[in-house]
């Protein structure tokens, strides 16, 4: 059994084909969509998703974007989608540096709200990079 799944970016298609599921950050949470699912439209948040393949797991980290599931079909619209092997670890932490200094540094809400959203997106990262990391140790 398995569910179509298209996570589509500005610039491309990070991914498409079948799993047995997705996990992902929702608005309302943590959910994970399977086979024969509602229809639902919800919120991405920026983080981190899981796609159930057949024997494996693929992760990636997502920032912010749209969720629709409709007729056994999950459509991620998402700013960026990316595999641990494409993100620069440096990078990565420079940016949650600056996100942290900019939020510390904010008088008014939006510049405080862009930085939160600035340091979900390094984190999610990072978070992607460690399990990579792990994954290779074991």
């Amino acid at each position: 059994m398995a569910i179509k799944v298209s996570i589509i970016t500005p610039e491309k298609v990070a991914f498409e084909g079948e799993v047995q599921g997705v996990s992902l950050p929702s608005s309302e949470g943590e959910i994970t969509i399977l086979e024969n699912h509602l229809p639902l439209v919800t919120l991405l948040r920026s983080g981190e998703i899981t796609l159930h393949l057949d024997q494996t797991k693929q992760h990636m980290a997502v920032h912010g974007g749209f969720v629709e599931v409709a007729e056994n079909h999950i459509k991620l619209l998402t700013d960026a989608a990316e595999i641990a092997e494409d993100i620069d670890e440096r990078r990565a932490e420079e940016a949650l540096a600056r996100a942290k200094k900019a939020r510390e540094s904010a008088t008014d809400l939006k510049v405080q709200a862009d930085a939160l959203a600035a340091m979900e997106r390094a984190i999610a990262r990072l978070r992607l990079v460690e399990r990579k990391k792990n994954r290779h140790r074991a």
